[in-house]
C-alpha cells in the first residue's frame, strides 16, 4: 500500500532526467513540475552529462532512458548509484523489453516505465516510489516467464554458476565517463571540454582504462565495452575521433 505523509523524502522530491531526446525531456518535467510532489533539478542527454549534474545537484531521484548514446542507461544508473546511493531510480523505454527489466533489476532500479504509457499511471509509478516503494518486484511478478528468468538466475547465482564481471567496477565514476565519451566518438578536446579536464588528463585516463580493460587501443576498448553491454554506439558520429 503506497504512503502518503511517511513518504521517502519530505516535501518535494529533487528529480534528474536523463534523456536524449529534448521533446521528452520537455514532456517529462512538464507533467512533474506541474504534480507539486517533485521538482526537476537537471536534466541531462548522456552519462557523462549525468553524473556532472547529479554531483551538482544531489537529487533524490532519477529517471534514466535505457537507450542514451555512449554508455546505456543501465550503466549511468550504476554510476548515479555509485555517486549517490540512496538516489531512487526509475528506467525508461521506448520498448515494454523484458530485457530491459531484468537489466533494470539488476542496476538496482525501484521500477521500470514505457514512455507511451498513460501519463497518469507514470505518475502513480513516480509517487510510489518517491513514497519508498520498490515497484520493480511486482512488474516482474506480472510477467511470469521473466519472473521464471529471475528465479533461474538466482538459483545459478547461489550455486556460484553465474558470471559475475568485476571490470566495471574497477573502473572509476571519471574514467567511466571518459569511456562514455569515447564511444560517442569524441575527440581527447571535446572530451576535456565536456569533462572540464585538460587533454592530459583524457589521457592519463585513457591510459589506465586500455590497462583496466586489457585493450590495445580505444577501438578495442569500446568493442570490450560493446561486448560486455555497457556501452551503444551512437551512428552519427564516426570512428574517426576514436583514434583522436
Amino acid at each position: 500500500m503506497r504512503g502518503s505523509s511517511s513518504g521517502k523524502w519530505q516535501g518535494v522530491a529533487r528529480v534528474l532526467v536523463v534523456d536524449d531526446h529534448p521533446l521528452f525531456r520537455f514532456a517529462l518535467r512538464q507533467l512533474l513540475d506541474r504534480h507539486g510532489r517533485f521538482r526537476v533539478v537537471a536534466e541531462a542527454a548522456s552519462g557523462h552529462e549525468a553524473v556532472r549534474r547529479a554531483e551538482l545537484h544531489q537529487p533524490n531521484m532519477a529517471l534514466i532512458d535505457v537507450r542514451l548514446p555512449g554508455i546505456n542507461g543501465l550503466h549511468v544508473a550504476r554510476l548515479l548509484k555509485r555517486q549517490l546511493p540512496k538516489l531512487a531510480v526509475v528506467l525508461l523505454s521506448a520498448e515494454d523489453d523484458e530485457q530491459w527489466l531484468l537489466g533494470a533489476l539488476q542496476v538496482g532500479a525501484a521500477a521500470f516505465l514505457v514512455k507511451d504509457s498513460d501519463p497518469s499511471e507514470m505518475l502513480a509509478i513516480v509517487e510510489a516510489v518517491a513514497a519508498g516503494e520498490d515497484r520493480l518486484p511486482q512488474q516482474i511478478l506480472e510477467k511470469p516467464e521473466l519472473a521464471r528468468r529471475v528465479l533461474g538466475e538466482l538459483q545459478r547465482y547461489v550455486a556460484g554458476e553465474a558470471r559475475v564481471d568485476g571490470a566495471e567496477t574497477t573502473l572509476t565514476v571519471r574514467e567511466l565517463q571518459v569511456l562514455d565519451c569515447v564511444a560517442q566518438g569524441m575527440s581527447n578536446k571535446e572530451i576535456a571540454e565536456a569533462l572540464f579536464i585538460t587533454e592530459q588528463t583524457v589521457k592519463n585516463h585513457m591510459t589506465s582504462i586500455l590497462r583496466k580493460l586489457g585493450a590495445q587501443d580505444r577501438v578495442d576498448a569500446i568493442l570490450a565495452a560493446v561486448r560486455q553491454g555497457w556501452v551503444a554506439i551512437t551512428p552519427s558520429r564516426t570512428a574517426v575521433a576514436w583514434s583522436a
